[in-house]
């Protein structure tokens, strides 16, 4: 026996339940594609990889599934090792399912064949597992359709009734919905869910959408640059981003600099509190649009501002668009010409040249240090 077979069968930890990756990386002509990732996704849990093209996130899927040997690092499964030091089984010993943006039926399969696609026992036996899990997808009557017959969200049930089949305790999916309708597509992505959380499967989904992110994950791990920089629920990494990038990905920002003396920092709309940051230092204010308040010139009087609303700045409308949810106007501010974006939930369209008073949501504000590149 190999001793690769001997250390597959180690336990990492007799209560690990679910995936587990830790410090997995690799690298390509000395460049680290992946880097020190490490996550636990337990049973019927729902982690996405999220971040731009190129960060990563496939990469580390295709490291999970064994498709690609990691260099570093190990990947156990309810506390067995799949890699490690000495260790690498392959993908089909790893009862881990794959779902792809293409899903990747066989073309001159019917439904039936591609779903019984590498099952093992006997004749009765697949055929009630093919029957049961099309069932189970919503799929009965739909046997011996091929593919080509099929509409896009029903090919899609047939690849995530191929990746249940062998009833994995994984599914890794990446970007499976992207080529769905925009009509189809919350709702399959949500019966896929329900289907994977009901079976008891950890599930990885990587995508690069912030808002299919959100609406999906238990837990969010952000790449960047091979690495995860944040992980956590969606609400910590929405309302406690860890730079000026992490809020970013998503949503809109407006970014003021300052410098801070004595744990304050002084901005055209009030003073604003740097906790831990040293006199001198560079902070950046992040405010999203929709945490800017707007309100009129009354005739050079200015306006009101409640004290959580801090200090007004005026601004001069430059454009305005209604995008159907709400309205996006842009301003040029008058001390010191820069542009800010502020969010209205309705129509509101003022004329450009329009002067205005902007205040600030003061406890919705990120005050972060500066992280020069």
């Amino acid at each position: 026996m190999e001793q690769s077979e001997l250390n597959a069968g180690t336990k990492v930890s007799a209560d690990t339940d679910g995936l587990l990756v830790e410090g997995l990386g690799t690298s390509l002509q000395g460049r680290d594609i992946v880097s020190g990732v490490s996550m636990h996704v337990r049973s019927g849990q729902v982690t996405c990889l999220l971040g731009p093209s190129g960060c990563g996130k496939s990469t580390t899927l295709r490291l999970i599934a064994g498709v690609e040997q990691p260099q570093s690092g190990t990947v156990s499964l309810d506390g067995r090792v799949l890699s490690g030091p000495g260790v690498h089984l392959p993908p089909e010993d790893r009862r881990i399912g794959l779902i792809f943006q293409d899903f990747a039926l066989f073309p001159h399969l019917t439904v039936t064949q591609n779903v019984a696609f590498g099952l093992t026992g006997s004749k009765a036996e697949k055929a009630a597992r093919v029957a049961e899990t099309l069932d189970r997808v919503h799929l009965a009557g739909f046997e011996t359709a091929m593919p080509h017959e099929l509409s896009g969200g029903e090919q899609q049930r047939v690849a995530l009734a191929r990746s249940l089949a062998p009833k994995p305790r994984v599914m890794l999916m990446d970007e499976p919905f992207s080529g769905l309708d925009n009509r189809l597509r919350d709702g399959i992505r949500d019966e896929t869910l329900d289907i994977l959380k009901e079976e008891g499967t950890a599930v990885v989904l990587v995508t690069h959408e912030p808002e299919e992110a959100m609406r999906m994950a238990d837990q969010i791990a952000l790449m960047r640059d091979g690495q995860i920089v944040q992980q956590g629920a969606p609400y910590n990494l929405y309302n406690s981003p860890v730079d000026r990038l992490a809020a970013a990905f998503f949503s809109d920002i407006n970014v003021i600099r300052a410098k801070v003396q004595g744990a304050l920092t002084s901005t055209p709309f009030g003073e604003f509190l740097a906790p831990g940051v040293p006199d001198g230092a560079e902070v950046e204010i992040i405010i999203r649009p929709q945490h800017i308040r707007i309100d009129f010139d009354r005739g050079g009087r200015g306006p009101n501002p409640t004290p959580e609303d801090g200090v007004p700045a005026r601004g001069v409308v430059m454009r305005a668009r209604f995008m159907g949810h709400e309205s996006l106007v842009e301003f040029k501010m008058d001390y010191d010409g820069s542009i800010l974006k502020a969010t209205v939930p309705s129509v509101f369209l003022p004329k450009p040249g329009t002067a205005l008073w902007l205040m600030i949501r003061r406890g919705r504000c990120f005050v972060l240090p500066v992280k020069e590149p």
